[in-house]
């Protein structure tokens, strides 16, 4: 039912619509919520239809004789009253809608807006709603829903399977499920029209998601190329052997307690098409990595071994044998790979654009002038954590023209001395000195001499003084500087 207007004429309801952010108040949990203070004034206005055109007052119109009026000519045209003219009479103008609710307007606008905004947005009227739910607004976002909102509680304490058609409008190719069981996998599979094909990217975190929970998903899920499991405690190896399909071509798992070398193994011998393997266990060892085939190492390109601690520099020999073809690694937090790991690296994998060596805190300036003699194709390098790095590490990057991007958070060797060789880095767009102890003020001073950078990130230096933030605002106008 509609609600009268401000000069009791019905407007049309400006309705709540499903979003990504939690808004109290919708009966299927995902809420709805008012803008601004104020807005149910400005929510009057924009829902408003547009008012019906204008006529003259009858004082303004044409005067017609008594002729006229009894079908003799008419002075002012000269002929008979509904007789043929020489041209048909202009019509009322065409209206414009209001700015308010211009489609051509609204779509360019809405460009400006964050996500969550949006979301919002989409609750104001029916005629922004749907210029927003257009896919090309939500395009590589993903929707998170935990448990509790994928269900509605009936006045019967009964419950209901929440109504997700607005995801579907918004054509999300992917989501993200949040402490679900094998039950609820199932009502989203029953419930969501796009589950079975649709949807591409399937992320499940913090669940109870057992063996067959997963077998049924992959099995029901046909599009699901991209997978994401990160602590889920109640699958098993079994279970990856199982379910896991050959159409997957990224997967990630992380903090799963059940996940060791046998796991390895499955994902290399029913994913050869596999280009992504991201992967955190503190079980794996150095053999697992002997485990990929010919066929992974034409197709992996991108694998990460986060916080693998009983991977050595033998892991290291494996990898580089098996996938040669990678052209991005990380080791972050792989605490027993030293500069003899690293020399494997760079000798070996050559194509190599971005190298994560975060946490590895054997790595010395040896790996480093083994990273700028041998891999010229490098843009990112992360260092973070790498406490043995000195001035004379960053003395060798600071050949390498391709760098793009440099992260030396918390280094706590790095002298102002050391930033010197990096001014000469005028490839370098990214750089991240944050947590460095040893910089002084008039050391970071001279970053101003790498025109090109467009983020600096300074957070925890004590070099960072207000007046250094001021300098560079001045100097550095271009470059985004986090302090």
């Amino acid at each position: 039912m509609s609600s009268p207007g401000v000069d009791g004429d019905p407007k049309p309801p400006c309705l709540p619509r499903n979003g990504l952010v939690k808004l109290p108040g919708q009966p299927n949990g995902l809420g709805a919520a008012s803008i601004t203070k104020g807005t149910p004034a400005v929510k009057n206005r924009l829902c408003q239809p547009p008012p019906p055109p204008t006529l003259p007052p009858p004082s303004l119109a044409t005067p017609l004789s008594r002729a006229a009026l009894a079908g003799g000519p008419c002075p002012s045209v000269g002929l008979p009253l509904g007789g043929p003219a020489s041209s048909p009479a202009p019509g009322p103008p065409a209206e414009r809608p209001p700015l308010a609710t211009d489609e051509k307007i609204l779509n360019g606008l809405f460009w400006y807006f964050s996500a969550c905004e949006k979301c919002v947005l989409a609750q104001v009227c029916r005629a922004w709603r749907r210029v927003l739910y257009q896919p090309k607004f939500w395009a590589g976002l993903t929707p998170v829903l935990h448990a509790k909102e994928l269900y509605n509680v009936l006045p019967g304490g009964e419950k209901e399977f929440a109504n997700l058609q607005g995801f579907a409008a918004r054509g999300f190719e992917g989501f993200c499920l949040v402490g679900v069981s094998d039950l609820d996998i199932c009502e989203f599979i029953d419930n969501y029209a796009l589950s079975k094909k649709g949807v591409k990217a399937m992320s499940l975190k913090r669940s109870t998601i057992t063996d067959a929970g997963l077998e049924v998903m992959l099995e029901q899920m046909q599009g699901v190329v991209r997978l994401e499991l990160s602590g889920c405690n109640d699958f098993t190896e079994a279970g990856l052997w199982s379910s896991l399909s050959a159409r997957i071509t990224s997967l990630s798992v992380s903090d799963c307690i059940n996940v060791a070398d046998d796991a390895i193994a499955a994902i290399s011998q029913l994913l050869p098409n596999l280009a992504e393997l991201s992967l955190q266990a503190y079980h794996v060892t150095d053999t697992a990595l002997a485990y990929f085939t010919a066929r992974q190492g034409h197709s992996t390109h991108t694998l990460r071994l986060l916080s693998c601690w009983e991977i050595t520099n033998h892991g290291v020999v494996n990898v580089v044998h098996s996938l040669p073809n990678l052209t991005a690694l990380s080791l972050s937090g792989c605490s027993k790979v030293t500069d003899d790991g690293v020399e494997l690296v760079a000798e070996n994998l050559r194509k190599l654009r971005s190298l994560d060596l975060s946490w590895c805190p054997r790595i010395t300036d040896m790996a480093l002038e083994y990273v700028a003699c041998d891999l010229h194709r490098l843009e990112e390098l992360v260092l973070d954590r790498c406490v043995r790095i000195t001035d004379t590490g960053l003395s060798y990057l600071s050949t390498m023209s391709s760098l793009r991007s440099l992260y030396l958070r918390w280094c706590c060797q790095v002298q102002d001395f050391g930033l010197k060789h990096l001014l000469a880095m005028r490839s370098l767009r990214l750089l991240s000195l944050a947590g460095c102890p040893l910089l002084t003020t008039t050391g970071l001073s001279g970053l101003v001499q790498l025109q090109e950078l467009e983020e600096l990130e300074l957070t925890n230096c004590p070099g960072a003084t207000p007046e250094l933030f001021k300098y560079f605002s001045q100097h550095l106008p271009r470059c985004l500087v986090i302090e």
